[in-house]
């Protein structure tokens, strides 16, 4: 990886001496099924007489032509870069190589579908891998339009970011991607895209199955939209879902940003072993395939997928049509896309709870980020590429869209979108910093953003608010203050615009009663408002969840909190009080059991999908790592049992009832759960409204095979009756689960050595291998892993490698007298100063799950 990182600064001094105009790239996909023939012209100008390189990773490269004049390959091409020297003030650059297909999801990825032996491929290039596909200046600012032609077999369905002219044009004597004779090959020649950056460029081929409608933009263009899918897919395609949230982002968006949208089309393409949610590519958006609902998934699961819908269509404006200019500023992409997709859900769908998700599911990622050693301002240092490749997270996407929202309350609404109108008009097409959108909020708002800036966006960490109140004989509040703790890490004292909600019980449902909306600053702040009033049964601090901040509730809150959760009105509420709970445990402020107990005496009652779906998380990580290790095993035991009564008393049919049931599978481990689990599969137990389809078919039976109650016969005979891309994965997971030294030898021998697995294979197997009732398999692979870490990291791409150290880092032996994972740990960080950057990063990442394990555990310890 380090020969093919790009740094700030070269990509400044870059865009100092060219300027990119153009780009015709053809590429033949029937060459053979290990590379494809790639071809580039790119015209650019560029300072008279000055040097530079262009990117390109490829294993041949056949020819480069500059302004006419043959360059020796061997002399300017080395590991990912072209040397260009004596540049002219316009140039034509020519590249001829054979381009390498990827099974990790990077490039142009190569993926055949085991239920009919086609082929189906797709671009992926964020960050950085559109060299792996032609020659490119690979970074965000230097723009260009794209001309797309494409060479593949007449079967298939091609698709780029414009649309194709007229019809494909057959080819004599194709041969096939197989090496034999085809039956025909054409080729498909696109409409010039206007000035995009390349990495949201893209080319998806292969025989997809496809659907068509069509909209009217607000400037009165028809847009074609198409859905596409793998074939054997076909029948679990719901396109007019799809469709209706489309048209839905369409109409909010067109009308919050005063923008038609601005591309030709709208493709949105569901595709295989895909290794993020979604990517922007500019009228050619693709998403991961499980998005395609095969089998009954939780309702959490449909809302995240409108969500995403969303999130990518808000990135046609913000990110494809207006672009940071280098990564520092990628949040301005992610975090704009996170808020407007959540308004968007919100207020132009039937989710019209989600900032309760939001603030659920997002948020709470936000925080666990912002805590870590490795915590950074939303505005990043991306000094290169491999400090980009590590940064999409928590802060860039959810602390940025929660600062957002922030930022919208303290100006509001309209004058927000009045300034994000007048940033699209100005910079359409072009490159931005931060500074330009703040300078277009000052404009509108009329308020000083600097400031706020360099307090939000370019200071790290999160803060922590606490009420302090008073109150007399009769209940009424004599003092009331917010609170506010800072890091000692980050001592920034923040402003706030937040809500500070009353609940009572009215009608036995926790109503509010009070509500109070002020600014927060400083250590401490007065609430006068409160003064002399009644004190309410629940006082919530961030009532409304517009602050972003850490809370707790006051004793007495607390305490009614636990005993009235599910009697609140609204979701939101609960769920900022579900988040206090969650906070407190994982700051080893409360004991893990008591989160345990909470979660399982409510969450029967909690109405919302995706906090049902947190919930468990939340619960199972309590379980593994924050209960005390003497008392892991009697609690994980009972949570198992009252995660099966609760299933067995659910609704029939239920969306808990399902999420529940998954849960206990995944939990069970004594003789009587695996015996249940057993019973529920093969139907001796039936929970009325429960389907066991495929996926649960395939949850069930991994629950009993890394219970030891199954094997390789069984998954076997299930891989049989399910031989798709998911059963594939489905399977890898549960071979790595077997409870053998054997099975974990050669799921670790399979992700380490080779790169035949494809990453979707990878990263089942990863997880399958880290799924133990005994964690003495998992022992002897501690010293293993920091042995094989910068073997991995330098040889192995990014995606690769990062789903190896972050997913076989041993967080799990935390407490494991037999080995000392913080020690190790810290002795590797030692021992290599010189690490990546980024590898250090994950390494120091992980290190902290273990101090905050030990932590929680420790307090979980003096629990009466």
């Amino acid at each position: 990886m380090p020969a093919e990182n790009l740094t700030r600064a070269e990509a400044r001094e870059r865009a100092s001496l060219v300027a990119t105009q153009s780009y015709d790239v053809q590429l033949d996909l029937t060459t053979g099924p290990t590379t494809f023939a790639s071809r580039t012209v790119l015209r650019f100008a560029a300072t008279a007489g000055a040097s530079t390189f262009v990117d390109l990773i490829a294993p041949t490269v056949h020819e480069i032509t500059l302004n006419g004049r043959s360059l020796d390959v061997a002399e300017v091409f080395a590991d990912s870069r072209i040397a260009l020297a004596d540049l002219a003030e316009q140039n034509e650059l020519v590249v001829v190589a054979d381009c390498a297909y990827m099974n990790t999801g990077e490039g142009l990825h190569r993926f055949v579908d085991p239920v009919d032996d086609e082929v189906y491929l797709y671009s992926q290039f964020e960050v950085a891998d559109s060299r792996r596909v032609f020659a490119v200046f690979e970074q965000p600012d230097l723009k260009a339009t794209f001309a797309f032609t494409v060479t593949a077999p007449a079967h298939w369905v091609v698709v780029s970011n414009y649309p194709v002219i007229g019809e494909p044009a057959p080819v004599e004597g194709g041969v096939n991607l197989n090496g034999g004779v085809d039956e025909g090959t054409a080729t498909w020649t696109f409409e010039t895209t206007p000035r995009l950056s390349s990495y949201v460029t893209a080319v998806v081929a292969g025989p997809y199955h496809h659907e068509h409608s069509s909209l009217t933009s607000s400037d009165g263009r028809e847009i074609p939209l198409g859905v596409y899918c793998r074939g054997s897919l076909a029948e679990h395609l719901d396109t007019d879902a799809i469709l209706d949230i489309t048209r839905s982002g369409f109409t909010f968006y067109e009308d919050a940003f005063a923008a038609p949208y601005p591309f030709a089309k709208y493709d949105q393409l569901f595709v295989p072993e895909f290794n993020a949610g979604a990517m922007e590519n500019a009228g050619a958006v693709t998403f991961l395939e499980s998005y395609v609902f095969r089998s009954k998934v939780a309702e959490a699961t449909v809302e995240r997928r409108a969500v995403t819908i969303l999130h990518e269509l808000a990135h046609m404006w913000f990110g494809d049509l207006v672009t940071m200019r280098w990564w520092d500023d990628l949040w301005l992409n992610e975090s704009f896309a996170e808020y407007a997709s959540t308004l968007a859900t919100a207020e132009a769908t039937r989710w019209t709870s989600a900032w309760t998700t939001f603030s659920s599911l997002e948020k709470s990622w936000a925080y666990r980020q912002d805590q870590l050693p490795s915590t950074h301002p939303i505005v990043a240092d991306m000094r290169d590429l491999q400090d980009v490749a590590v940064n999409f997270d928590g802060i860039t996407y959810a602390k940025g869209a929660s600062v957002l929202k922030q930022l919208v309350s303290w100006v509001g609404q309209d004058k927000f979108f009045e300034g994000v109108r007048a940033y699209f008009a100005k910079h359409a097409w072009g490159n931005t910093e931060l500074k330009d959108l703040l300078a277009e909020l000052e404009v509108t708002s009329g308020r000083e953003l600097a400031s706020w800036s360099a307090l939000w966006l370019e200071q790290a960490g999160v803060t922590l608010l606490r009420p302090e109140l008073t109150v007399d004989a009769e209940g009424v509040i004599t003092s009331f203050a917010v609170l506010q703790e800072v890091p000692d890490e980050y001592p920034v004292q923040r402003p706030h615009r937040l809500a500070i909600g009353g609940y009572d019980l009215v009608d036995g449902r926790l109503a509010r009663t009070v509500h109070v909306e002020l600014d927060i600053d400083g250590p401490r702040t007065e609430v006068p408002q409160l003064m002399g009033t009644q004190r309410p049964l629940l006082v919530l601090v961030n009532d409304d969840d517009l602050a972003y901040a850490k809370i707790r509730l006051d004793a007495d809150s607390l305490a009614a909190a636990i005993e009235h959760l599910s009697a609140f009105d609204d979701s939101l509420p609960r769920t900022l009080v579900w988040a206090a709970a969650w906070d407190a445990t994982r700051d080893g402020e409360t004991p893990g059991r008591d989160f345990v107990d909470l979660v399982l005496g409510n969450i029967a009652q909690e109405s919302d999908s995706s906090v049902v779906l947190v919930l468990l998380r939340q619960l199972a990580t309590t379980l593994d790592l924050y209960v005390a290790p003497e008392h892991r095993e009697a609690t994980d035991v009972a949570a198992a049992d009252a995660l099966l009564a609760l299933a067995r008393a659910a609704e029939a049919g239920s969306d808990t009832q399902l999420q529940l049931v998954k849960a206990f599978a995944g939990r069970a481990s004594t003789d009587a759960h695996l015996d249940v689990v057993a019973a529920i599969l093969d139907a001796r137990e039936k929970l009325a409204g429960l389907s066991i389809d495929t996926d649960l078919r395939w949850e069930l039976l991994s629950s009993l095979v890394a219970g030891g109650r199954s094997g390789e016969t069984e998954i076997a005979v299930q891989l049989a009756a399910d031989a798709t891309a998911t059963g594939q994965r489905a399977a890898a997971a549960a071979r790595a689960s077997i409870p053998t030294a054997e099975a974990k030898a050669a799921a670790w021998s399979a992700v380490l050595d080779g790169d035949e697995l494809a990453n979707a294979i990878q990263g089942a197997t990863i997880g399958g291998f880290g799924r133990v009732h005994d964690r003495g398999l998992l022992v002897p692979y501690v010293e293993p892993y920091f042995a094989e870490l910068e073997r991995v990291w330098t040889g192995k791409t990014h995606e690769m490698a990062q789903n190896i150290v972050v997913g076989l880092y041993p967080t799990e032996l935390a407490d494991d007298a037999r080995v000392d994972v913080a020690g190790a740990t810290d002795a590797w960080l030692e021992a290599h100063p010189d690490a990546s950057p980024a590898l250090r990063r994950l390494v120091v990442e992980a290190r902290d799950g273990v101090r905050r394990a030990l932590a929680a555990q420790a307090a979980d310890r003096l629990r009466a």
